[in-house]
């Protein structure tokens, strides 16, 4: 929500036409994502005139201040839910940076990838503002994806799989 979708369009705003199109996943209960998206893509498809997307909604993995054990079935549900979503898109690549929802997304994406349906490129880009510790979403996708993206160089010091770029949202 807010902060982070912000983030995702700033770095999608320099992606080039080829790809295309693009599937935006974010919780149902955002209610901020899907006017920033839409009104990102109209200004897209005035460079962009092909320019294609799709917005699907799912169950949110965890709330803030959502007990742990609860959000283990709360994930759970929402993995579940995020299957057949997957499947449905198979997609090339997955960018994505921070929340919660992303992490039932990829977990989707790498089950697809075992059983020999589509393997999906992730490239996780950790938000601007952790500069000394990683998101909980961070510290998941750390060990799974294939590109993990920092913006602060203490967080390459210490997460040595994560590629250091330097401020890029």
């Amino acid at each position: 929500t807010g902060g982070h979708t912000t983030e995702i369009l700033r770095l999608l705003s320099c992606l080039s036409e080829s790809y295309s199109p693009r599937h935006y996943v974010f919780a149902d209960s955002d209610k901020m994502s899907e006017a920033k998206i839409c009104s990102f893509e109209q200004k897209r498809a005035e460079t962009f005139s092909n320019s294609q997307f799709t917005l699907d909604r799912i169950p949110r993995s965890r709330e803030v201040r959502q007990s742990w054990t609860s959000s283990v079935v709360t994930t759970v549900y929402s993995i579940l839910y995020s299957l057949p979503l997957t499947y449905k898109l198979k997609p090339d690549l997955i960018l994505c940076n921070g929340p919660g929802t992303c992490v039932p997304v990829c977990i989707s994406a790498l089950l697809l990838g075992l059983l020999g349906i589509k393997r999906a490129i992730i490239v996780y880009v950790e938000s601007i503002c952790r500069v000394e510790t990683l998101s909980l979403s961070g510290k998941i996708l750390y060990y799974f994806s294939d590109y993990f993206i920092v913006q602060w160089p203490d967080l390459k010091k210490k997460y040595p799989k994560s590629v250091y770029l330097g401020r890029i949202v």
